[in-house]
């Protein structure tokens, strides 16, 4: 297996090479389990879906959707249509990027799985992201080309100089049009085990978008660690759930890891906790991944429901309640996997399944991984003591063109703004965040971002925005105000400032609480003390 940075890419476009972190940046990458040991020509397209069809699978179903569903084999043609699209009518040439917008269904599926298969690198962003927040990731990844979602273009039409765009899933079906005229088989890209296939952004506490650069190789490592030695799934498993396919927890638990063992998955939009129950009782589903939000909301409707099919239940994405575990277990007999991931590792590094649950601890590292808490001077240090959690593996930080490299990946280990301590038995047990990030019913909200939306409207002077705890969402996005002179503090207004953040950022960023205040407490070079807006009570 190939782990040298320089070996021959697949790639025409060399801009992904161009921009990843020097090799000396990169995490120390760990290979140690026989399943993780790759060959160094790899398409993880090729990998998931066409050798299952190769080994039989093709009549067996691979994806449920709100209207119908698809064999693997059904799914394999869609996917080597698009494939065609893109490199024939779209123009493009592996390593281009393509920007993928879409809801959780079977066509964003075949999308994400098409640009992989003809080379080029998956862009996916939330279906809730606006124009702004588009047009940085477009700039920063450069994009080629877009493929979006008929009810997502909206947004995209906003930017002053979007790539060439296909629609899919409405009435022009601009993308199906130009796949039917397509040739029905489509051979892999020849691309190496390290061409970087997705860029996943997320926010840093800086609130400027951070791109995260993963291989073909990755893709498959998420599925031989944490989901083969972990979730322990099988080919007769239905998997179902809420994160966006445009996230990496997504991506793992609603695709690729059932792809990985020729299993079934169910993708919805929109899903509330009660829809979700719903979904799981009709389609007799088995394994489920969201946020422990919705799982505390749903044990309290569980028993409206028959969840008998039900057998694994995952939680990521914010720390997990004892409470909301609890009651999880109470209402439906399961013991819940907790795990902590993040889109710089891709997906889960720290969890535990079975009898190895601890109620109150996230977890063990998943085989493939090792972990440890460092203090401030980087070393490390024994149970019982709270510091930085540090974690290596087959996956790690490769930031795109971004200097903040360094503060990720220090000493070969990838530093992920957790703080945690290790008890005596090895279990990791979360204590808080170690940086400003807020994380809210499972997502990363970074407060600068919503300042900077809450400063553009004519009636904020300054503002903070902090994470406030909060039993049911992990935390909720709290924003102090200073109002400019002719405006008071109002029920109205509140209420005019959260429409107002909602119409410039991502809807689920707006602060759920709003604090008047005369000022903001500062140092003396000017620097907004947020620990000191943590400390305040709320009115």
């Amino acid at each position: 297996m190939s782990t040298d940075a320089n070996s021959a890419s697949g790639h025409v476009d060399p801009f992904a090479r161009a921009h990843l972190p020097p090799r000396e940046q990169w995490p120390e990458l760990l290979f140690e389990l026989p399943e993780l040991h790759y060959p160094p020509r790899l398409n993880c397209s090729a990998a998931l879906l066409d050798d299952a069809v190769a080994r039989g699978q093709g009549e067996r179903i691979a994806l449920h959707g709100a209207h119908g569903s698809w064999t693997y084999a059904r799914l394999l043609e869609r996917v080597d249509r698009i494939a065609h699209v893109l490199r024939g009518p779209m123009g493009l040439v592996p390593g281009n990027r393509v920007l993928l917008r879409g809801a959780n269904t079977p066509m964003m599926a075949a999308a994400l799985l098409a640009v992989f298969k003809a080379g080029c690198i998956a862009v996916p962003t939330m279906p809730l992201l606006r124009a702004r927040e588009l047009a940085t990731i477009v700039a920063k990844a450069e994009v080629n080309a877009v493929l979006c979602a008929a009810d997502l273009c909206e947004e995209l039409d906003q930017l002053p100089a979007c790539p060439p765009a296909l629609h899919f899933g409405g009435p022009e079906a601009q993308l199906e049009s130009l796949m039917a005229a397509q040739p029905a088989t489509f051979a892999p890209c020849d691309t190496a085990a390290e061409d970087v296939c997705l860029i996943s952004f997320t926010s840093g506490t800086t609130g400027v978008p951070k791109g995260t650069m993963h291989f073909h190789r990755d893709l498959l490592a998420i599925c031989d660690t944490f989901a083969r030695n972990t979730l322990r799934a099988g080919p007769d498993d239905l998997f179902i759930g809420t994160p966006p396919l445009a996230f990496t927890f997504g991506l793992g638990g609603l695709l690729l890891f059932p792809l990985r063992i020729g299993a079934a998955s169910v993708l919805l939009e929109k899903l509330t906790p009660e829809t979700l129950l719903q979904a799981i009782e009709r389609h007799r589903a088995t394994v489920c991944f969201t946020a422990p939000t919705f799982y505390r909301q749903m044990a309290a409707l569980a028993a409206r429901f028959d969840l008998a099919s039900l057998k694994k239940t995952v939680s990521a994405g914010e720390a997990l309640p004892v409470a909301t575990r609890h009651a999880w277990q109470e209402a439906t007999g399961l013991r819940m996997i907790d795990g902590i991931g993040a889109t710089e590792m891709l997906h889960i590094f720290i969890s535990a399944a079975g009898d190895d649950i601890r109620p109150g601890a996230t977890g063990k590292p998943v085989p493939g991984y090792q972990a440890c808490v460092l203090d401030e001077a980087g070393r490390p240090v024994g149970p019982g003591v709270v510091g930085r959690l540090a974690v290596k593996g087959p996956t790690g930080c490769r930031y795109l063109a971004d200097e903040r490299q360094r503060d990720y990946v220090q000493g070969g280990w990838n530093l992920t703004g957790d703080a945690y301590e290790m008890d005596a038995d090895g279990y990791f047990v979360y204590r808080s965040r170690t940086d400003d990030m807020i994380i809210s019913a499972g997502y990363n909200i970074a407060g600068p971002e919503v300042e900077d939306a809450l400063l553009r409207h004519p009636a904020v002077a300054e503002c903070g925005v902090i994470g406030r705890p909060d039993p049911e969402r992990g935390q909720l996005v709290e924003a102090h105000v200073v109002l400019r002179p002719g405006h008071a503090p109002s029920a109205e207004l509140t209420a005019q400032l959260q429409d107002f953040v909602k119409s410039q950022i991502a809807p689920y960023k707006y602060p759920r609480s709003i604090v008047y205040a005369p000022s903001l407490p500062r140092t003396e070079t000017g620097k907004l003390q947020r620990f000191r807006l943590r400390g305040k009570e709320t009115s």
